[in-house]
């Protein structure tokens, strides 16, 4: 529903995985939207496409395997993709969240929508330290900070929606 009221042409996606939420983008973007899909991995991405291709949207993505910032980086090297992208979806490595921000503030447009998954992390960002298992503390204090950020970031109006493992919605205003 977002999307459709957004109606971007063209968006990126930070973490592919098996390709979900990016056919989701891809149905509901225009016939002439593009998104640029970022993941590490692509055979996780080959595990959705028979899905994407079925639903006739494939041409619509364009796919790089790599890490994130390095293609961030790359596309704010060319000063025309300043303010070039009109939605983005992150769901990829929390620990660059903040990294991530900070480029797509300058990649995405004012008036333009950056959308982050799992800002809950499993509901660890209200627990006390010595309840979050070991293997969620880093991504846990990454997200605190990543939240605390948000809250303050003068760029953007946010809003948190509290369900599933929790979004971030922000919107660009500066």
């Amino acid at each position: 529903m977002l999307l459709k009221l957004i109606n971007p042409k063209k968006t990126i996606e930070i973490g592919v995985f098996t390709g979900y939420s990016l056919l989701l983008t891809a149905l509901a973007i225009p016939d002439d939207g593009k998104i640029l899909a970022i993941d590490v991995d692509r055979k996780t991405y080959e595990i959705g496409l028979p899905f994407i291709k079925k639903a006739g949207v494939e041409l619509k993505i364009d796919y790089i395997e790599s890490q994130a910032l390095p293609v961030l980086d790359k596309l704010l090297e060319d000063q025309k993709n300043e303010g070039s992208f009109e939605f983005a979806f992150v769901d990829a490595d929390k620990v660059n969240y903040l990294n991530y921000h900070e480029r797509l503030m300058k990649l995405v447009k004012v008036g333009g929508v950056v959308i982050y998954d799992n800002a809950l992390w499993g509901g660890t960002v209200t627990w006390p330290e010595e309840e979050v298992p070991e293997d969620m503390r880093e991504s846990r204090l990454s997200f605190l900070e990543f939240n605390k950020s948000i809250a303050v970031d003068p760029r953007i109006d946010s809003s948190l929606a509290a369900f599933g493992d929790g979004i971030t919605i922000c919107r660009r205003i500066c």
